[in-house]
C-alpha cells in the first residue's frame, strides 16, 4: 500500500512496509512514538517540493476544494502509475473519488488511514530526509497567511463585510450628528436665539452660523446661497431685536469650529450613503428594491452576512431587531411583535395601523425571496424584486380599499343598516320574557 501525505513544503509517497499492524488500529499509535519505529513501518517512496509559496497556495486551494492540481496529477503519473496494484491510501475521500475517476487508482480511506496519517505526521521530521525543520516551518506558516488571505479575498461570505461595516458607520455618525448639531444649537442659542427658530434645517443653521459669527455681522452678512430670501429678511430682523446675550470672540470661534466639524460630518455621511447604494445594488439588488438601502443593510448586519440572513425563514426575518419584545412576549404570554427592522421599510410605512401587521407578513415572505435569490442565485439583475414589490403594492391598494364602502349601485346592500329599534319596545319585550305563567295552581317563570 502507497500512502500520500501533503505538507506544506510538498507532496511525499510513502510505501508501507507491514500492512497487518494497519488492522490494530488502537494500537498503532505505539508505532510511531520514536523516528526508529516509524521507519519501520513506513518508508519514503518520492518527496515533490513545492518550488515556491505560489504553488504550494495553488495546491492547497486544489486540495480544500476537493480538485486534482497539477503537481499532484504529475506525481502521481509519475510515481504510482508504476505500481498500479497497489492501493493508494489518501486523507481526503471527495479527492480519492476524483483521482479513481481520472487516473483509474484505487483509493483506501479508513479510520485505520486516519490514524497512519496522524503518525507520519508526529514523526515527519524523520521520515522525511533533506528537509530541515526550520524550513517546514516557515513554509508551514507562509502557506498560512497566503491561504487565508486567499479565502478573505474570494470567499462569498466575505463580499458584504462593507456593507456592515458602512451601515454600522452610517449609524455611529447620525448619532454623532445629532449630538453635535444639539450642543451647536443650545451654545450659539444664548447669543442668538431667535435663529434656532427660524431657520429649522440642521445643515443650513449651521451653515448660517459659520457665515454670520456674531449677531452684529448679519447687517452686512449675505445668505442668499444658504437662505431663501424671505428667511433672510426675518434673520435679519430678528437680529436687530434679539434678546441673546454677548459672548467673546473665543467663544464665537469655537462654535464656528464646531460648525465646521458637523458640515465635514454631513458632507461624509452623503458620500458613504451613496457608496453604500451602490454596494448595495451590486451585491443584493432584489433586496433592495423590497425594502430599501437602509433597511436592506441593516438586516444583512444584523444577521451577519447576506448568506446567513438567506438561511432565515420570513417569519424570522420579519421580527428581525425586535428579538427583546419577542422573548418578552412569550415569557409574559402575550402577542409577539409583528415586525422588527423591516417596519422601517417604505412599503409597511405608507400603510395604516390596521394594516401594517398584514403588510409586513406579506413584505417578508417576498423579501425572504430575494434574499435568497441575491445570495444564491447567479443573475444579478433586479427583476424579480420589481415584480413582487408590484404585486405588493397592488395588494396593499386592494387592502386600503377594502375599507372604504360606497353608497352607490351595489354599494347599498352594503351600507343598509339595521332596523331602529326604539328603547321602550326593547324594554316590553324583555318584561314578557319575565312574567310568569299560571298554570292551575303552578306557577312557571321563563329564565
Amino acid at each position: 500500500m502507497l500512502v500520500l501525505f501533503e505538507t506544506a513544503a510538498g507532496y511525499a509517497i510513502f510505501k508501507v512496509l507491514d500492512e497487518q499492524k494497519l488492522q490494530q488500529v488502537d494500537s498503532l499509535w505505539k508505532e510511531f512514538e520514536t523516528p526508529e519505529k516509524a521507519n519501520k513501518v513506513v518508508k519514503l517512496k518520492h518527496f515533490e517540493k513545492f518550488q515556491d509559496t505560489t504553488e504550494a497556495l495553488a495546491a492547497a486551494t486544489a486540495l480544500v476544494e476537493g480538485k486534482l492540481g497539477k503537481s499532484l496529477k504529475k506525481i502521481l503519473k509519475k510515481v504510482v502509475a508504476k505500481e498500479a496494484h497497489e492501493q493508494l491510501a489518501i486523507t481526503d475521500a471527495k479527492l480519492g473519488g476524483v483521482i479513481k475517476d481520472k487516473l483509474n487508482l484505487s483509493c483506501v480511506h479508513s479510520p485505520a488511514v486516519a490514524e497512519l496519517m496522524r503518525g507520519i505526521r508526529n514523526q515527519m521530521e524523520g521520515l522525511i530526509t533533506g528537509l530541515p525543520p526550520r524550513e517546514i516551518s516557515a513554509m508551514s506558516l507562509g502557506l498560512a497567511h497566503s491561504l487565508s488571505r486567499y479565502k478573505l479575498k474570494f470567499s462569498p461570505d466575505k463580499v458584504d463585510t462593507m456593507i456592515v461595516q458602512a451601515i454600522s458607520l452610517l449609524d455611529d455618525l447620525d448619532k454623532e450628528l445629532n449630538n453635535y448639531i444639539m450642543r451647536c444649537r443650545e451654545w450659539y442659542g444664548w447669543h442668538f436665539p431667535e435663529l434656532g427658530k427660524i431657520i429649522t434645517d440642521n445643515l443650513a443653521y449651521c451653515k448660517s452660523v459659520r457665515k454670520i459669527g456674531d449677531r452684529t455681522n448679519v447687517a452686512t452678512t449675505d445668505l442668499s446661497d444658504i437662505l431663501p430670501e424671505e428667511i433672510e429678511a426675518e434673520v435679519k430682523l430678528a437680529a436687530e431685536i434679539s434678546m441673546g446675550t454677548e459672548v467673546s470672540e473665543e467663544d464665537i470661534g469655537n462654535i464656528m469650529h464646531l460648525c465646521d466639524q458637523v458640515i465635514e460630518i454631513t458632507d461624509y455621511r452623503a458620500q458613504l450613503y451613496d457608496y453604500l447604494k451602490n454596494r448595495m445594488m451590486a451585491i443584493a439588488p432584489n433586496l433592495t428594491v423590497m425594502v430599501g438601502e437602509l433597511v436592506g443593510a441593516r438586516l444583512i448586519s444584523h444577521a451577519g452576512s447576506l448568506l446567513n440572513l438567506a438561511k432565515h425563514p420570513a417569519s424570522t426575518v420579519q421580527i428581525l431587531g425586535a428579538e427583546k419584545a419577542l422573548f418578552r412576549a412569550l415569557k409574559t404570554r402575550r402577542d409577539t411583535p409583528k415586525y422588527g427592522l423591516i417596519y422601517h421599510a417604505s412599503l409597511v410605512g405608507q400603510t395604516t395601523a390596521k394594516n401594517k401587521g398584514k403588510i409586513s407578513r406579506m413584505l417578508a415572505a417576498k423579501t425572504s425571496l430575494a434574499i435568497r435569490y441575491d445570495a444564491l442565485g447567479e443573475d444579478t439583475n433586479a427583476e424579480m424584486g420589481v415584480e413582487n414589490r408590484a404585486k405588493l403594492e397592488a395588494r396593499l391598494r386592494q387592502l386600503e380599499e377594502k375599507g372604504i364602502r360606497r353608497i352607490s349601485g351595489s354599494g347599498k346592500a352594503l351600507a343598509r343598516a339595521d332596523k331602529y329599534q326604539h328603547k321602550r319596545q326593547q324594554k316590553r319585550k324583555r318584561r314578557r320574557k319575565r312574567r310568569p305563567k299560571m298554570r292551575g295552581s303552578e306557577i312557571v317563570v321563563n329564565i
